[in-house]
């Protein structure tokens, strides 16, 4: 089945999570926090990650800003940077500017001038999305920007992955769904969407009963795979 819309994650796929922590430290004065904004960058997003996963099994659910608050106040503590409050702040205000990774505004446009529908798929809040889109410059070439606050629950609750088909009029097996998160691009798969998975960390596949159809490097060649797909 020919694809005819491609759904994007948004964090850690399209912006590049690690940003905040890596620009940050590189401000003057932030030497403490350059010793130590990979380890950081990594335990925030780890542990961002695992709270919206506990909090959808405990049915708790909450935006995904308070978690990634939570996340960044445990990842202070962890690397004995917190007590900080301008630096948790200033943290926290450069997660709303996350930089896309560079081959992203020409993928996108690649897809919009093959007809593809195109839009993000997120555990990110409406506010955060819009942030983030405005800030990387690529809401001309996105048609919308799903979040789950919309199903009350984070991914990957089946209904999450559900949202494209009621936004989008198409069927599971026209969908191409791409994920810096393996266990998100798994899932996918498991909801009938054609998956890849952007392994920018070279990183093992994840131990599930689905498995992401490709595996990248980066986005670059996601015109092509959409494209190929029959």
């Amino acid at each position: 089945m020919p694809i005819t819309t491609c759904i994007f994650d948004a964090y850690g796929t399209l912006f590049d999570v690690s940003a905040a922590a890596r620009e940050c430290a590189a401000e003057p004065g932030r030497e403490a926090l350059a010793a130590k904004w990979r380890d950081l960058a990594n335990i925030w997003r780890l542990k961002q990650l695992q709270y919206t996963w506990l909090r959808a099994l405990a049915d708790a659910h909450t935006d995904f800003w308070t978690v990634t608050q939570e996340g960044l106040d445990y990842a202070l503590e962890a690397t004995g940077l917190d007590g900080d409050a301008e630096l948790r702040e200033r943290l926290l205000a450069l997660y709303w500017e996350l930089s896309a990774y560079p081959e992203v505004p020409a993928m996108l446009a690649a897809l919009r001038d093959m007809g593809m529908n195109t839009a993000i798929l997120s555990n990110g809040s409406p506010d955060m999305l819009e942030g983030a889109v405005k800030s990387a410059g690529i809401g001309d070439v996105l048609d919308d920007v799903l979040s789950v606050e919309d199903v009350g629950i984070f991914k990957p609750h089946k209904s999450v992955y559900d949202m494209v088909m009621a936004r989008f009029g198409c069927q599971p097996g026209e969908v191409l769904f791409v994920s810096s998160n393996c266990w998100d691009a798994c899932a996918a798969a498991g909801n009938g969407f054609y998956t890849a998975w952007a392994n920018r960390a070279g990183e093992p596949v994840d131990r599930l009963p689905w498995q992401p159809q490709v595996i990248l490097r980066d986005l670059t060649t996601i015109p092509e795979i959409a494209k190929g797909v029959k």
